[in-house]
């Protein structure tokens, strides 16, 4: 497959992260519109009434500003998971919530978890780590974007801030790294130059013909001049004048 073909803008690339975006902050206007609090739909840890926040719980937002801290890097990863990774993005992101949210719910204190950051660690973690596994230049690009942006998140997997759930940090960080490892993911193929193939014949080659056993440069002319030993024969037409002509 090219690259062409392999990074190619779906419909899914836009609709994937605006549906999560709108599903969010509906969740959110729901409850200001109506006198409700979805956080008992959040996770509670180890408890079986606690299991259906593994769904539910990223849709769901304490406060504006923490629905808004994860609304741009929630619509960005997702993009790039569908972008970069379209063949296995559904899967990545189904089985990441189901098993991010399953560590947070055997590791979590006694507290509902909720939010979708613990979505942005598994697609962070995945996009980082697959780029890094693959070697793939444009992949590995992505990976170091990831970095940059997003780098300072590392340190939210440890319980560094009393009010956030570092449980669900970890749980997507750690579930992003292990389906970066198990999920095969199709890469485009490579444009080969000549000397790449396994035909490849030096001697052949127009290019090293230019050059001698030593490596100096040789200068090859398709149509050679006469030696030495050749003669040189010129041949003159002489026309007469307009004075030569007149009588």
């Amino acid at each position: 497959m090219s690259e062409h073909h392999y990074f190619k803008f779906t419909h899914a690339v836009i609709i994937a992260p605006m549906l999560a975006v709108l599903l969010i902050w509906g969740v959110f206007w729901i409850e200001l519109q109506w006198p409700v609090n979805f956080n008992e739909f959040g996770i509670y840890p180890r408890t079986f009434t606690g299991l259906r926040g593994i769904f539910f719980s990223p849709f769901i937002h304490g406060s504006v500003e923490h629905l808004y801290n994860n609304t741009i890097p929630l619509a960005v990863l997702i993009a790039s998971l569908f972008y970069f990774y379209r063949n296995v993005a559904l899967r990545v992101l189904l089985l990441g919530v189901l098993f991010s949210g399953l560590i947070t719910w055997a590791i979590g204190r006694p507290s509902f978890h909720i939010g979708a950051s613990g979505v942005i660690y598994l697609l962070a973690s995945f996009i980082f780590f697959k780029g890094i596994f693959t070697k793939y230049y444009r992949l590995v690009a992505l990976s170091l974007m990831i970095v940059f942006i997003y780098g300072s998140l590392l340190w939210y997997i440890f319980p560094v801030q009393e009010d956030i759930s570092w449980e669900g940090h970890m749980g997507g960080f750690l579930t992003g790294l292990v389906l970066a490892i198990f999920v095969d993911s199709k890469l485009p193929s490579t444009k080969k130059f000549a000397w790449e193939h396994d035909d490849y014949d030096e001697e052949q080659d127009e290019f090293l013909k230019h050059f001698d056993e030593n490596g100096n440069f040789i200068e090859h002319r398709a149509d050679k001049g006469p030696t030495d030993s050749e003669s040189i024969k010129i041949t003159y037409h002489y026309r007469k004048g307009p004075e030569e002509g007149e009588q």
